[in-house]
């Protein structure tokens, strides 16, 4: 089930517009799905500015999710800003303590820490300064860096576990960041544990981009269905 915090205008080549939804609404949306359906897991995406993002933290905080993922949203592949500045400071210090895993990629995680990450030490001790801002769990995503490999560093406050795949040489990759945090939520609402989870969905994102249907002339949508039986 979703809540839908904004509704956006795009193509395979960028986001032509965006709307975000009042705070009230995105509250009333929250709560007919969880005192109808329940909740087994949550994963939040765009939440574009502070009043969203303190609305976000206030129903997470009294409602206190243990499966709870959060991807720091900040651009859109074709560029677009979609976390205003002044919800930078909000998603550090109201969200990110309340989640169970933070899923950033690597601009996305420069731009939290303050500082440029090249190579895997780097990435280690950025993990490590995302942690200190309170969740219990990073996934910091490397997509952004070269070479024949795609290695994520996953680090639980106690070790380090690096989730290595073959690099995918596909344009069609619009919607993976969202695709693996979901997929990371939904493993984790069907019990397994987090290295579990976080291994089976980078493999179930990886069967994604090699199915991508290869739709419009940029950046096409990978496949979600793609292993249905």
């Amino acid at each position: 089930m979703s809540v839908v915090t904004a509704i956006t205008a795009q193509n395979t080549r960028g986001v032509l517009a965006a709307m975000d939804m009042p705070p009230q609404l995105i509250v009333k949306q929250f709560e007919a799905v969880a005192d109808d359906l329940g909740v087994d897991a949550v994963k939040t995406g765009m939440l574009s500015n502070a009043a969203i993002v303190e609305t976000v933290s206030a129903i997470l905080t009294r409602c206190r999710f243990h499966n709870l993922v959060i991807d720091p949203v900040m651009v859109a592949k074709g560029g677009s800003v979609l976390l205003k500045i002044d919800a930078r400071e909000a998603l550090i210090k109201r969200l990110l303590p309340l989640a169970g895993i933070v899923t950033p990629n690597l601009p996305e995680a420069e731009a939290l820490i303050g500082r440029r990450i090249i190579g895997a030490a780097a990435m280690r001790a950025a993990a490590r300064s995302i942690v200190a801002f309170g969740p219990r769990a990073v996934l910091l995503k490397g997509g952004h860096t070269r070479g024949a490999r795609c290695k994520d560093i996953l680090f639980d406050r106690v070790r380090f576990l690096t989730l290595d795949g073959p690099r995918i040489n596909s344009r069609h990759t619009h919607g993976t960041g969202c695709t693996l945090s979901a997929a990371l939520a939904a493993y984790l609402a069907l019990g397994l544990n987090l290295r579990e989870a976080a291994l089976r969905a980078k493999d179930y994102v990886a069967g994604a981009i090699c199915a991508a249907p290869g739709l419009g002339s940029g950046c096409g949508p990978i496949l979600h269905h793609w292993n249905a039986p």
